[in-house]
């Protein structure tokens, strides 16, 4: 096999794809409450939101070790792509970085390449994607490797969620100035920033405005919108999904678009309704 792709489990991938040799899924750990899971393919997303509803604490997240990294490393393929959570969100990034040199150090030199997405979900999702169409075009691992930085420097991700709080008092919010009242029924339309931070773009009153708001700032923000892929997640509102799909492509033209569902650590931090999209 000339290649692989390792990704931690806030990548939403498709079905195909997680049975898929190519790919790996490093799952990151969860805790509601006492109750601890393993964000793999035993997640139960309906059991997990219920749990979050019922639990007064805030659910929290824990990375994999460098080791599960350096395990993930240990395959026939010559090139390797490790893709992960951004580095200012999750120690995610960090560890995967620490798993590689593990990895150099006890079974030697091997093409590896560590990239820090900025994103999540399926920001993630895209720069996989793209490292797949890359190596499927047989470019070299460098050259691949430079265009995939250069292709997650122009990636912009949106979303707009029910509720901030598990994000808020995660401090995943810091540098978020204001927001606005939940009683107000005013709804946030976040963005990720180059850094991979995040920050507040606009607002809308009531879901429908915002999902209006966030298609907007997609369309604004992807000048060669024809040359990409259009992905959205959501968590448990394929509805919602689709209507973000029909707002966005009212607006622009894309070369293909992938609705999929969240798994646990992006259904952790978007909530019950939560809509994400990358582009």
């Amino acid at each position: 096999m000339g290649y692989k792709i390792i990704v931690d489990s806030c990548c939403e991938l498709p079905k195909d794809l997680k049975k898929d040799p190519r790919f790996e899924i490093v799952p990151l750990g969860l805790e509601v409450g006492e109750h601890r899971i393993l964000d793999d393919d035993t997640f139960d997303q309906a059991d997990f939101l219920r749990r979050v509803a019922e639990c007064p604490e805030c659910p929290r997240s824990s990375c994999p070790s460098p080791e599960r990294y350096m395990n993930a490393c240990v395959s026939d393929a010559e090139h390797i792509y490790i893709v992960t959570l951004s580095a200012n969100l999750s120690g995610s990034y960090n560890s995967a970085v620490l798993g590689k040199s593990l990895y150099v150090e006890k079974y030697g030199e091997k093409q590896i390449h560590v990239v820090n997405s900025c994103s999540a979900s399926c920001g993630e999702t895209q720069i996989a994607l793209k490292a797949m169409e890359m190596e499927e075009q047989g470019l070299d691992f460098d050259t691949i490797v430079e265009k995939l930085e250069q292709f997650r420097d122009h990636m912009r991700t949106f979303f707009v969620l029910d509720n901030l709080e598990t994000l808020r008092k995660n401090g995943r919010l810091t540098g978020v100035k204001a927001l606005v009242a939940s009683t107000l029924n005013i709804k946030p339309v976040m963005a990720g920033t180059r850094e991979g931070t995040i920050e507040q773009i606009g607002q809308g009153i009531g879901i429908k405005k915002a999902l209006q708001r966030m298609a907007d700032a997609v369309a604004k923000g992807a000048s060669d919108s024809k040359d990409r892929v259009l992905m959205i997640t959501h968590c448990n509102n394929a509805a919602r999904a689709e209507s973000m799909k029909k707002l966005v492509l009212d607006r622009i033209a894309v070369r293909d678009v992938w609705i999929m569902d969240t798994a646990g650590v992006s259904s952790m931090y978007a909530n019950d309704g939560g809509v994400i999209v990358t582009i």
